[in-house]
């Protein structure tokens, strides 16, 4: 009889101690569930498609992990932007946010600013890129500067609107050469600036490259320099401001960020992940067939470039 008690009792102790240790173990960072990634832009534009195609990388990279992305556009970007940072910082909420993340403080739009995050990385910083017409009597950054100079305000500047982001461009641009254009802003996006050049409305513009690519490819339009530190991998034959001696970099990125106060832990695996994916080639052509020019600014590189953008638009912005 005691054989049998003693028995029934290590039986219950072994069943006590399987219950107490919880089973399997559980699994580590990422792998311990979804992380949610918030997009604060409609679905299909850029900045959802680098998200998209950043975090299809980041899975490759880390095993176990769930991705979650949701898209939050209103405001302008605004909403989304203000949720995640507001968001518990736990690693398991991410979000995109875009340049305008650096100028709305400025304009009196948001109170959220870069000081809210911390970077993972920027799969994209689109550069400024001066367009012009085929036919434009001028074929390199120099015979344009030269031109302008001797035209003060003949030149007609297409941007995409009076304080954004390709008209501080020009206004860098203004500074950086004496010179003085007449700003068109065409709000409603890069396509309205597109046709004006094509219909000869304006002379140039300083935008996004990638937009203008099929009119670029087509010989229809020409673009003299990049707004870049590094030459554009969709046009690598195309020199950069830098390299022609004038130091400008206005960008339009977009960085996948986590909340300020995520455990640097988390965020190191994170970055390490980011590093590889951004610097792997299917990376790369994935983002090429997009038309979009690939980056791979990660960690205290991409919360730099948020800071610098972040003082440039104070001075260019302020009232």
């Amino acid at each position: 009889m005691k054989k049998i008690v003693a028995f029934l009792m290590a039986a219950m102790m072994s069943l006590m101690i399987v219950g107490c240790g919880g089973g399997e173990k559980k699994a580590a960072y990422p792998g311990d569930g979804d992380i949610t990634v918030i997009i604060p832009k409609a679905p299909g534009g850029g900045t959802d498609t680098s998200a998209r195609g950043l975090i299809t990388y980041l899975q490759k990279e880390l095993p176990g992990s769930k991705f979650v992305p949701v898209n939050k556009p209103d405001g302008g970007g605004i909403t989304g932007m203000v949720e995640l940072s507001k968001a518990k910082p736990d690693g398991h909420t991410l979000g995109m946010v875009t340049v305008e993340l650096a100028m709305f403080p400025h304009q009196g739009k948001a109170t959220v600013t870069n000081k809210d995050f911390v970077s993972v990385c920027a799969p994209i910083a689109a550069p400024a890129a001066l367009i012009v017409p085929k036919e434009a009597p001028y074929n390199s950054l120099a015979e344009f500067v030269k031109f302008a100079q001797a035209n003060p305000g003949k030149i007609q500047m297409g941007n995409s609107g009076i304080g954004a982001i390709w008209h501080i461009a020009a206004l860098n641009f203004e500074k950086e050469f004496s010179v003085q254009f007449k700003h068109v802003p065409y709000p409603k996006g890069s396509a309205d600036i597109a046709a004006a050049l094509a219909g000869k409305h304006i002379d140039a513009t300083l935008a996004d490259p990638s937009v203008f690519k099929s009119q670029v490819d087509a010989g229809s339009l020409k673009i003299l320099a990049v707004m870049a530190g590094s030459r554009s991998e969709l046009y690598p034959d195309v020199p950069t401001f830098k390299e022609l001696g004038h130091p400008l970099a206005i960008r339009a990125w977009a960085a996948l960020v986590a909340p300020k106060g995520t455990p640097k832990e988390k965020l190191d695996v994170l970055r390490k992940a980011a590093e590889k994916a951004c610097n792997s080639k299917e990376f790369k052509d994935y983002f090429k067939k997009q038309g979009i020019d690939p980056t791979a600014i990660v960690g205290d590189a991409c919360d730099k470039m948020m800071a610098d953008d972040d003082a440039m638009y104070a001075k260019f912005l302020k009232k």
